[in-house]
């Protein structure tokens, strides 16, 4: 591992990388935020790929990709005259000694419980200066939307607003079942979106409640599904045949042996 004035020399580097790009590179000269923004969320997804498959070397060189994006847009600021990056990384950690007093503060010290940090969180975040107004401003509208319902419910339990008994909320899936499928039956889009909605809430706020993170969980299924969808084309290929000239049955008979098979 690196020694911290090691460290130090790369992100120096990066910062000297970037200026002359930003001098002498034409395409790096006439970016925008506007049109880095795309680029960020895709490496925000890569290093959540590279995350999820435990592959630390892709790891590695994701975060690197997305401190560029990161020095990037400071670079921009610098130039607006706005901000530079030193504004971003003191703000940061303002923010995070603010917000860890019992590691920073009189509280430095005192046993606390990853449990009790997690509890008070938003209530912390409530007191600092130039916060989020309300609980919830600080969700960005662009965030999708499972991590957005997530995002949500958390905040809410940190500030007390949850199930006493997370055995409750299935009560609330039940009914928002019951009123998305009698939303189904009057045939009015606008209500069975607004239903299918609250159903899809109700079943993301149980997963949370049961320590499930439903991202995680739908992506499975969506890899599952992939999986045995390529084993129905391959064994349809096989066959000679195409899947729009099988019949549901013989496609369910393929679909089945593909889950024998653990696919």
């Amino acid at each position: 591992m690196h020694t911290k004035e090691e460290k130090l020399a790369a992100f120096a580097r990066l910062l000297d990388t970037m200026d002359a790009l930003r001098e002498k590179c034409p395409w790096n000269a006439a970016q925008t935020m506007e049109t880095i923004r795309p680029m960020t969320e895709e490496e925000v997804y890569e290093l959540s790929d590279a995350i999820l498959k435990g592959d630390r070397a892709a790891t590695a060189k994701e975060i690197g990709d997305l401190l560029y994006h990161l020095v990037f847009y400071a670079r921009i600021g610098q130039e607006e005259g706005s901000f530079d990056i030193a504004d971003s990384l003191d703000k940061v950690v303002d923010k995070m000694v603010f917000r860890h007093p019992h590691v920073f503060g009189p509280e430095a010290g005192k046993p606390t419980s990853a449990k009790e940090i997690a509890d008070t969180w938003e209530l912390v975040k409530a007191k600092e200066k130039d916060g989020n107004k309300t609980v919830l401003s600080g969700i960005p509208d662009a965030m999708p939307a499972i991590l957005k319902a997530l995002s949500m419910q958390e905040k809410a339990r940190g500030c007390g607003f949850d199930w006493e008994r997370r055995e409750d909320v299935w009560d609330k899936v039940h009914e928002e079942l019951s009123e998305a499928r009698e939303a189904c039956t009057e045939q009015d889009p606008r209500h069975m979106e607004e239903e299918f909605g609250d159903l899809l809430f109700a079943v993301i706020n149980a997963a949370r409640l049961y320590g499930v993170d439903p991202e995680a969980a739908l992506g499975g299924s969506c890899s599952k599904f992939r999986r045995r969808f390529g084993y129905l084309e391959e064994q349809t290929l096989k066959k000679g045949r195409k899947l729009t000239d099988m019949t549901l049955a013989e496609m369910d008979a393929i679909w089945d042996e593909g889950k024998a098979k653990g696919l």
